[in-house]
């Protein structure tokens, strides 16, 4: 069935447009063509969006839970369910189920879990993101270092395993021989630099060696100094990699996060939300590594007073970078969509309202809150 929506701002490749409708067929954006009614014939549906702001959907390259869940504690197709579901309800139409560091079996359950539910075509699940166990004692966050190695061959192999959708890793760059970052690298990985003690030197090796992105800059990552630039000098200094970059007030706080803006080259700062269990429920605590941890006024702590992720959902992050940040609604909205879109090489099909791609997208009204998400053209109101 073809479907027209009409009367909307919407987010074309070259900015805003209130004069073009989008037309959808099969899950895939078809065409844009005028708004003008007499051109709109034929359609099976016609949907009128009330002079909404219609975005390309959000795309999550961090999300450790949500709706109660934490993909650590149920690695299986029904917690990816109830987790996407969760951030749908806030434009997001793309992610990646984090893992923090954990066990080998672990890790292979997870992963054995993202391929059954692309398989299933459960909506939003595009890929797995790894973060950690390869990472640093120095710069562990709420992490458990009792799970810390450095992968071996096996171990290489198994968190590239993934046959379908998207693989990120992150790691620590100091504590992974070069070689098998290269070697992730060249098995299809994304890899991104993250609870690092690295020097900048060290950071820098690593980006030469492939990878790509930085995980949740500034957090839990040796910080830029005079002397001493360290993975931050690394990441802000790089013209070619990715950051992503927790925009709630309280990981960073917004001058820093102007910096990174002010320093890499547009469209290689995007946003993510680390999200934990409370986003898209009601109830604020949920269980880490055998320790409960409550959400207090939206902000995630552990009981050493480490951060433990966020209570952050997508809509809020492109709220936050405009209130806080300063930023347009179009930058804002390319953050969360065709930046990591970008990062994560999905840019073909996703990331855009444009002729060829799958028709995920999200409508905010004028208070750029949520009013409803499409997933290969399947709507839903929040």
């Amino acid at each position: 069935m073809k479907t027209v929506l009409r009367n909307a701002r919407i987010l074309t490749t070259d900015g805003f447009r209130d004069d073009l409708a989008v037309v959808i067929e099969g899950g895939r954006i078809t065409a844009l063509v005028s708004d003008a009614a007499p051109q709109l014939g034929g359609a099976s549906e016609q949907v009128d969006l009330g002079g909404g702001w219609l975005l390309p959907g959000f795309i999550d390259a961090q999300v450790n839970g949500g709706g109660g869940v934490l993909f650590n504690n149920t690695p299986d197709v029904e917690s990816l369910r109830t987790l996407a579901a969760a951030h749908r309800r806030f434009g997001t139409t793309a992610l990646l189920p984090t893992l923090i560091s954990d066990d080998v079996q672990v890790m292979r359950k997870a992963i054995d879990a993202i391929r059954q539910a692309i398989a299933e075509g459960v909506p939003g699940v595009i890929g797995i993101h790894l973060e950690g166990p390869y990472i640093a004692p120095a710069r562990k966050g709420t992490h458990d270092a009792n799970k810390f190695r450095v992968p071996d061959a096996d171990e290489i192999a198994m968190a590239a395993s993934l046959d379908t959708g998207v693989t990120l890793l992150t790691l620590a760059p100091e504590r992974v021989p070069l070689d098998s970052i290269r070697a992730l690298v060249e098995r299809g990985v994304i890899v991104a630099a993250g609870h690092t003690a690295a020097t900048y030197e060290e950071a820098r090796a690593g980006l030469d060696a492939g990878i790509r992105g930085f995980t949740h800059l500034y957090n839990a990552m040796s910080p830029l100094t005079g002397r001493e630039p360290g993975a931050v000098g690394a990441a802000l200094e790089d013209r070619g990699s990715w950051v992503g970059i927790i925009a709630d007030g309280v990981h960073v706080h917004p001058a820093s996060l102007r910096v990174a803006l002010a320093t890499k080259p547009q469209g290689k700062v995007m946003l993510v939300t680390d999200a934990m269990p409370p986003v898209g429920a009601d109830n604020p605590s949920y269980e880490l590594y055998g320790e409960v941890i409550t959400a207090v006024d939206g902000v995630v702590r552990n009981a050493a007073g480490s951060l433990a992720g966020s209570a952050l959902d997508m809509a809020t992050a492109v709220r936050n970078a405009v209130q806080l940040l300063g930023l347009s609604l179009e930058e804002a909205a390319r953050m969360a969509s065709r930046y990591p879109a970008q990062f994560l090489n999905v840019d073909d099909r996703l990331g855009e309202i444009a002729e060829g791609y799958q028709a995920d997208l999200v409508l905010l009204d004028d208070t750029l809150q949520v009013r409803a998400t499409w997933i290969a053209g399947q709507r839903e109101d929040a």
